[in-house]
């Protein structure tokens, strides 16, 4: 994995997050109990509940750029319940589901308000353009409702007040949702992490893994021997050589303009019926909006991932916001980023061997990244038990071919039918 892999545009998140100094890059060679690659919300997540549960481990958290500086950083700030990839008429199932994302958003949520972290929870709405799909879903939330999941269906007045996108014939709101800025989590937890224990190289990009009883991670100054390796590097993971054919990184551009609480509503963020998904989050005077077209998401051949997605990414997200909030002042930040998909979306959390990983979120990843660091802790001391029936611990990824054939179908099936490959 290269420093120039990475991209150097700043999101929104970023650049109004509280000042980070980085920690300096590896030089010389260590050991560690356990090795932890990238430092976003997976891999400090997991660093921390390590540590909780075991304060005599060694952690040690190599990041090939700055803290948060991945999709941790670059996401559209909703903390979201469900996981996608995973829909189910089963009333258990969906109450498991359930009740595992909403248990990783109150976690999310308490750490925020313990440190200098800007938040929000007012809920979320997925807004339905069509009225047949609209009241298809007000079924569905009764449904939801049935199994004591508090939903609701809006409309009319009400959701207006909610939310001042226009043209949409009704929503379901989810009032325990949420809206993060990630970076400031993410600052918030790396002196927690020096303080407890924890060794954090920034600009120290992994070049080689080398597995085995103890794995040696190279560095371009250095190397880690460590007796268990985590992969907290999602839509950069195949860059390792690990799962080329199940997780591929694709990059979606962003802009955040400034808005009023009165122009926007009392939501905190939606998400549209659309395949190509446009979805906003409002927070610190702010509407962090992204999606809507083809134009706005790229697969790039041999999956890479630097650089931002120009003027054409930039012009569709901007149409698409114009659409939804014809009065909306002109973004003020635009960034492109990387996510980590998987062909049904749904994402995996699991082990193999001395090797742990966390991948594939699919877009829900401010709630299932930070849930992962959790589970992976249980799985490495041995409690793992008790997340053994959620469908996401040990998910095996589906196939996807490699380039050309990846690039090829990417891109004419996108053309073609203006949706999103996938399968499920």
């Amino acid at each position: 994995m290269r420093p120039d892999d990475f991209d150097d545009n700043r999101s929104f998140w970023a650049a109004t997050a509280p000042p980070d100094t980085p920690c300096a890059p590896l030089r010389g060679d260590i050991v560690a109990d356990v090795a932890i690659v990238g430092a976003g919300f997976t891999g400090l997540s997991t660093a921390r509940e390590l540590l909780n549960r075991r304060p005599d481990l060694g952690v040690v958290v190599l990041e090939a750029k700055t803290v948060g500086n991945g999709a941790s950083g670059r996401n559209g700030g909703q903390l979201l319940n469900w996981i996608n990839g995973i829909g189910s008429d089963d009333p258990v199932l969906t109450r498991r589901v359930w009740d595992a994302t909403l248990h990783g958003i109150e976690r999310v949520l308490e750490r925020a308000r313990n440190g200098n972290v800007r938040w929000s929870r007012h809920g979320a709405l997925d807004l339905y353009t069509d009225a047949r799909r609209a009241e298809r879903a007000h079924a569905h939330a009764e449904r939801l409702n049935a199994i004591g999941i508090p939903v609701r269906y809006v409309s009319g007045a009400e959701l207006k007040a909610l939310c001042g996108a226009e043209g949409v014939a009704g929503a379901v709101w989810d009032p325990t949702a949420g809206v993060l800025a990630g970076v400031d989590l993410l600052r918030a937890t790396k002196p927690e992490l020096l303080a407890g224990g924890a060794r954090i190289y920034e600009h120290t990009p992994v070049t080689r893994v080398h597995e085995g009883e103890t794995i040696t991670l190279d560095t371009p100054h250095g190397t880690v021997r460590a007796k268990a390796l985590v992969l907290a590097t999602n839509g950069y993971t195949h860059l390792l050589g690990y799962f080329r054919g199940g997780v591929f990184p694709l990059l979606s551009h962003v802009v955040a303009a400034p808005m009023a609480a009165s122009a926007w509503g009392g939501a905190g963020s939606f998400s549209d019926d659309m395949d190509r998904i446009s979805y906003g989050a409002h927070l610190d005077g702010h509407l962090v909006f992204g999606g809507g077209s083809n134009a706005s998401y790229a697969y790039r051949y041999g999956g890479r991932t630097g650089g931002d997605m120009g003027p054409a990414a930039d012009a569709a997200v901007r149409k698409k916001l114009g659409h939804y909030f014809p009065g909306a002042a002109a973004p003020d930040h635009t960034w492109s980023g990387v996510l980590g998909i998987t062909l049904s979306r749904r994402p995996s959390i699991g082990r193999r061997g001395n090797v742990y990983w966390g991948l594939g979120y699919s877009g829900h990843g401010v709630t299932l990244a930070n849930l992962a660091g959790e589970i992976l802790a249980d799985l490495y001391v041995g409690e793992g038990a008790q997340w053994a029936d959620l469908p996401i611990v040990d998910a095996a990824f589906g196939w996807i071919p490699p380039d050309p054939f990846r690039w090829v179908g990417y891109h004419a099936y996108t053309a073609l039918t203006g949706r999103s490959p996938r399968r499920g």
